[in-house]
């Protein structure tokens, strides 16, 4: 059901970052949804964890992303407050493939509810090396799309005593290759105005929210009922049997859990049979 009821028009959103997301989320949700956009100035992200290992996030996204919109609205006193978390590794599915994880919140505390929505992407250039001889170096540079994208350099993995970040200057990192005998670790640096790669997953994720938050629970009235998950079993043309493609989508309510499936969610009553494990095995 689309969403009759506008909850945010005419508010305040305070965008909680200091790593630059308001360039992309301010314009979206102003457009879309009708707030005033508010960069946080009080609170400092990075005390709940940093990418660069100095602070480690002790819970896990969505819950870092719960108190980071609650901390900062209470902080400056706002009652509608938006975030986004990101975490990166090895895709759960893609072997051996990095991928960001970026999740995105709305709070909205004068009605109590909030709204997330998670983006899985492949495209990154998240890496990590450590560096023995200049060919490494430059081969690294070139594959994180260097000067573009920061890096972060570091004469240790762990226990480091000294660490720079935000580097977009090749001249820097000539001189710590210098000063460390061409021993050091490097990495990128996945904060956001330091990455451009990972700003459009988050304008990518933002506009996930708004489609989300286009629609109205049936049961409890608030924005936010999105698919939650998807059930595999879409019938074999040719001999019927369940593939592994998809039969329906769950769609579920972020406030009341209230869920609804919707069968051929794709306009698909059956599947090909070369999909078909057993046609086409």
């Amino acid at each position: 059901m689309r969403n009759n009821t506008n909850f945010f028009k005419n508010r305040d959103l305070l965008i909680v970052t200091k790593h630059k997301k308001e360039q992309v989320i301010a314009p979206l949700f102003q457009n879309n949804l009708g707030v005033k956009c508010v960069l946080s100035k009080q609170f400092d992200t990075d005390t709940l964890g940093t990418f660069s290992g100095e602070i480690e996030r002790q819970q896990n996204a969505l819950e870092t992303l719960k108190l980071k919109c609650l901390i900062a609205m209470e902080q400056e006193e706002y009652d509608l407050a938006i975030a986004t978390e990101g975490s990166f590794g090895n895709h759960p599915t893609v072997f051996f493939a990095p991928a960001n994880d970026e999740l995105i919140l709305l709070y909205d505390k004068k009605n109590n509810f909030f709204i997330f929505e998670r983006h899985l992407s492949l495209e990154t250039n998240f890496n990590t090396q450590k560096i023995t001889s200049r060919a490494e170096l430059d081969s690294f540079l070139e594959a994180v799309n260097f000067p573009s994208h920061a890096v972060i350099v570091k004469d240790k993995d762990k226990n480091w005593s000294t660490l720079n970040k935000g580097i977009h200057d090749i001249q820097i990192i000539e001189k710590f290759f210098k000063e460390t005998n061409g021993r050091f670790f490097i990495e990128t640096d996945m904060r956001a105005m330091h990455n451009p790669t990972r700003m459009r997953i988050i304008e990518e994720v933002s506009n996930k929210l708004l489609d989300k938050i286009n629609f109205i629970c049936p049961n409890c009235h608030i924005p936010g009922f999105g698919v939650a998950s998807a059930e595999a079993g879409l019938l074999c043309d040719s001999c019927s049997m369940p593939t592994k493609s998809i039969l329906a989508h769950i769609y579920q309510c972020q406030n009341c859990n209230y869920e609804l499936k919707k069968i051929h969610p794709n306009n698909k009553e059956t599947e090909d049979p070369m999909y078909c494990d057993f046609c086409n095995p």
